[in-house]
């Protein structure tokens, strides 16, 4: 469960060799306690088989008798109810005394012999026999003393033994697992702030990660990212900077072929297909510099960093006078273009791109209308964003294509003339400026609405 966090993973390997100790520590505790039990029931087994082989005597007709003393039993009184057997055995066989069921060992002599033995119906019990010598009279009789008893006492002396050695493993392991497991959390911190410094970012924020407070170990890889960064930014500025070199060089040259196909379309020429060639160059000459001046804007917003956008604008007044400048391109249209506008709204950005913002987006709506259609702008507030919205009753756009005109140069329609740059540069500007654009279908599912939200301006009513 831990194959894709590196958290896992440093708490796997170091948990696993404390894991391995703490099994070897139980094991090795288990082995001594079962020695400390096996110790402690053959001292027992020892005692009982010496009090009563100590009782065995001759009686008064020079026989060998005994009589088992209770004490030689009471040595093994337990809770878990275990069973004793003893054999007294003389020679011949003769049974003395005890149970004739006792398994001796193979070879008796006169040092106890410890031994592991079991009974028919499957008992496990451990025993002792010994041959104790009695002499009378000058003859010799060999008795076999033997004293069995069941393992459950000390099965259960191994449990009592063991159960305070594994609760102190086990609570601390338990205890390491929390700890390391803190532990790493705690150290990963930095780690995350990074992982959470660079998600936050958009793709245009190209500034270095922070290292101060980062592990010795990380820095290194935060380096190497920061050195990506500037290698990226550096691309990216490269690329911006043609562009606007680009279109700034192309911009006069362009004006000033625009200026001279004009004038040539004003001669008085009576050659047909050249006047026609030249009414295409002046309509070519023109949309190159749309494009050029498209592309010049929208280097020059990608240029501009968030941060710098600081500008109190009053966005009523700013799209009251785009609209001045469009209503002629909206009259030869038949379009009715008319705002409702909310007074005392004023937002944080750059007027000029904010300009431009607006522009666009009621150029893009005037261009892709039918004739005689309308376009209204709107602005309202909503919580701590300025809301600005575009209406018309055209022909809309698409579900699948509304967030494709968004991409430079891509254009949704091919009946109006357009540069596919309009959008992307609304987006672009929105987004510098903390914001963001939406399209959506009108209410009624008849047109486009285009909806900006800015943020106002701090101290705004």
């Amino acid at each position: 469960m831990f194959s894709g966090s590196l958290r896992g993973r440093l708490l796997w390997w170091l948990l696993l060799p404390l894991a391995a100790f703490v099994s070897i520590s139980v094991a090795i505790s288990y082995r001594f306690a079962q020695t400390t039990a096996d110790l402690v029931q053959d001292n027992a087994l020892l005692s009982s088989m010496r009090i009563i082989g100590e009782d065995i005597d001759w009686d008064d007709s020079s026989s060998v008798s005994i009589q088992i003393p209770p004490a030689a039993l009471e040595l093994f009184e337990s809770p878990e109810q275990d069973s004793v057997f003893y054999r007294v055995e003389a020679s011949g066989h003769r049974l003395l005394a005890g149970s004739p069921d006792l398994p001796l060992p193979p070879h008796v002599s006169d040092s106890p012999t410890l031994y592991s033995t079991h009974f028919d119906d499957g008992r496990e019990a451990r025993a002792v026999a010994y041959v104790r010598q009695l002499y009378d009279s000058g003859r010799t009789e060999e008795v076999i003393v033997a004293v069995a008893k069941t393992e459950g006492s000390r099965d259960a002396m191994v449990w009592r033994l063991l159960r305070p050695q594994l609760s102190g493993e086990v609570l601390t392991l338990v205890l390491a697992m929390v700890f390391v497991y803190l532990g790493l959390t705690f150290e990963l911190l930095p780690l995350m702030k990074v992982k959470d410094d660079v998600a936050d970012r958009n793709a245009s924020q190209l500034e270095p990660i922070r290292v101060a407070r980062l592990h010795v170990e990380l820095r290194p890889i935060v380096e190497a990212i920061n050195q990506c960064i500037a290698r990226m930014g550096q691309q990216a500025a490269t690329q911006r900077q043609f562009i606007s070199d680009a279109a700034h060089q192309l911009r006069t040259p362009l004006a000033l072929l625009v200026a001279q196909i004009q004038f040539a379309r004003q001669r008085d020429n009576r050659d047909a297909p050249l006047a026609e060639a030249l009414a295409g160059m002046h309509k070519s000459s023109r949309k190159l510099t749309t494009l050029t001046n498209k592309l010049l804007l929208l280097a020059q917003a990608e240029s501009v960093a968030p941060s710098s956008v600081r500008e109190r604008i009053d966005l009523s007044a700013l799209i009251a006078g785009v609209l001045e400048d469009l209503i002629a391109f909206a009259q030869s249209r038949a379009i009715d273009l008319g705002a409702e506008l909310e007074d005392g709204l004023y937002v944080t950005g750059d007027e000029a791109l904010t300009s431009a913002l607006v522009t666009n987006l009621v150029d893009n709506a005037l261009r892709y209308i039918q004739a005689g259609g309308h376009v209204t702008v709107q602005t309202r507030r909503r919580d701590e964003m300025a809301i600005v919205r575009v209406i018309d009753n055209g022909p809309g756009i698409k579900a699948e294509a509304r967030e494709r005109v968004f991409e430079r140069f891509y254009r949704a329609s091919s009946h109006a003339e357009g540069t596919g740059l309009g959008l992307p540069i609304v987006r672009e500007i929105a987004r510098r400026q903390g914001g963001s654009v939406r399209l959506e279908p009108n209410e009624d599912g008849i047109g486009l609405v285009a909806t900006v939200e800015m943020p106002l301006w701090i101290g705004a009513a």
